[in-house]
């Protein structure tokens, strides 16, 4: 690559990136603003109700995955007419089959949590997927082209008619019925701007053989990553709505909410600036391409340290300030699960590595033994310490996925161990400095309830 074709391409990364975070950031406060009329309006079991919808349906997405958004990234062929359209065809139809298994799983999922409203939530909030099985591949253009800030505006736009419609019916009608049209609402919307969006040529149905093939052939390692990284980031919701009341499992999703917001900010960076922006760089000889990594990730841990840190730090006096008495037990559990996002945001900075230089099965390794984490550590912290053992066992569950991450970059002689202990060390000291700061002031420590 020229150097004026790499400082083209740095270019497009950092407007790309200003673009996610800025898009992110407005979303988040559209967003946390409106959560907290909600809590208002709407008691504290609906969003657990909805968390286990949302859980079931992400779960249905994720076991499907056929990697097509990440193959017309990827791919050389992505600009191709006939790849687009068949990986279009491919994503209508994996849209319909998922609605179908919503129709299928709606009488035992609701008879294994007794919740009768399960039966009609999950056909009616999964027609999603058929509305969305039918979004533009202009979508997936945009981001191999790294245009985030169409798609920054596509999805704040998507997200503001979504909480708009929420807001508008809760107040009217404080039922779950306000959640349930909100999604359907933004999702038609998206759906059909997504075909605005399209500069070329309008998407047809197509069956391309040697497109299947291509996309087949590279995404079944994503098949199997995304849905081992189901268990591994949704299995608590599962497995807590079998332990928790609906009330407490609001509650915690409150809680998760909060502390992920620094995870959800690099995932979509991830996906939209650093993966497609590595997938133009592997040619590089593996020393060269470790430089540009480096130098840019570090930076970015940095700001994230400081960032969670604080979260860490006083996320449960923001609780107690911004939400009432119902949800007090999310004050002790954000520090816990804001502290177990740190290995998550070494892991998710360097993991495009591995799917731009095509070794995906590492990830799904990681999110395999994630996974069985959750699926042991839950139940057993549980019956020991009751709910703060549980939300423990969540939050070192994301440390497996780091060590096999960090394994694989070694042998693909990309390591960035150094560099992720230095920054850890910089997190470790920020929280330890909020910290004597909080006592300073003569406030108790965000842990207490371990000694309690």
């Amino acid at each position: 690559m020229s150097s004026t074709g790499a400082s083209s391409m740095k270019n497009l990364a950092i407007r790309g990136a200003i673009w996610t975070i800025a898009g992110y950031g407005a979303g988040q406060i559209l967003r946390f603003g409106s959560n907290l009329v909600l809590t208002r309006l709407l008691f504290p079991d609906l969003f657990g109700l909805m968390s286990l919808v949302y859980v079931f349906i992400a779960g249905l997405h994720l076991f499907s995955d056929l990697g097509i958004h990440t193959s017309v990234v990827q791919n050389k062929r992505g600009d191709e007419p006939s790849f687009l359209n068949t990986a279009w065809t491919l994503q209508v139809i994996r849209g319909a089959g998922l609605w179908i298994l919503c129709l299928v799983l709606a009488v035992p999922v609701s008879r294994l949590y007794n919740e009768p409203q399960l039966l009609w939530l999950l056909p009616i909030v999964g027609f999603n997927t058929i509305i969305a099985g039918f979004n533009s591949t202009s979508l997936f253009t945009l981001n191999r082209h790294l245009s985030i800030k169409q798609l920054a505006i596509f999805e704040f736009s998507g997200q503001f008619i979504s909480i708009l419609v929420m807001l508008i019916w809760a107040w009217f009608s404080p039922t779950i019925w306000s959640l349930v049209v909100g999604g359907l609402t933004s999702s038609l919307f998206q759906m059909l701007w997504s075909h605005k969006l399209n500069s070329g040529k309008v998407n047809r149905f197509a069956w391309d053989k040697s497109s299947i093939h291509e996309i087949v052939s590279f995404g079944k390692w994503i098949f199997i990553s995304t849905a081992l990284s189901f268990l591994a980031s949704q299995a608590d919701r599962l497995i807590l709505g079998k332990l928790f009341t609906l009330e407490l499992l609001g509650i915690y999703g409150v809680a998760f909410t909060l502390s992920d917001i620094p995870r959800q900010i690099v995932l979509a960076i991830s996906g939209k600036v650093i993966f497609p922006t590595y997938s133009k760089l592997i040619e590089l000889p593996r020393a060269e391409f470790l430089s540009k990594i480096q130098r840019s990730r570090g930076y970015i841990l940095i700001a994230l340290a400081i960032v969670l840190s604080v979260i860490v730090s006083f996320g449960d006096l923001l609780v107690a300030t911004l939400y009432d008495s119902r949800y007090a037990a999310a004050r002790w559990m954000l520090p816990f699960l804001a502290l177990g996002t740190w290995p998550i945001m070494l892991t998710q900075t360097i993991d495009p590595v591995l799917f731009a230089i095509g070794k995906p099965r590492y990830i799904a390794l990681g999110a395999f033994l994630s996974s069985c984490c959750f699926i042991i550590g839950i139940p057993v912290g549980f019956s020991l310490y009751g709910p703060l053992g549980a939300v423990l066992s969540v939050a070192v569950s994301n440390i497996p996925p780091w060590v096999v991450v960090a394994y694989a970059l070694w042998r693909e002689q990309l390591s960035v161990i150094r560099q992720d202990a230095v920054v850890t060390l910089v997190f470790g000291g920020a929280i330890a400095t909020l910290l004597l700061a909080r006592s300073m002031l003569g406030l108790d420590s965000p842990f207490n309830q371990l000694f309690l």
